[in-house]
């Protein structure tokens, strides 16, 4: 039991003093940052499947 609260106060320690948090204005940039480059993603992987689904229609339907 000992050992758990020396874990925990260690973690504690860490998170309140060593951690460096980031401000408002980096966690909305950051924030930005990612819904950009997921749109971007997105709109990718819906080129691919969109392609695919065309080239595998037209393989089919040539049969």
């Amino acid at each position: 039991m000992n050992k758990l609260r020396a874990y925990i106060d260690e973690v504690r320690d860490e998170l309140v003093n060593k951690v460096t948090w980031p401000t408002w204005a980096e966690l909305q940039e950051s924030a930005i940052i990612v819904m950009i480059a997921t749109v971007i993603f997105a709109i990718v992987v819906f080129a691919m499947d969109f392609s695919f689904n065309k080239g595998m229609e037209f393989i089919y339907n040539s049969i």
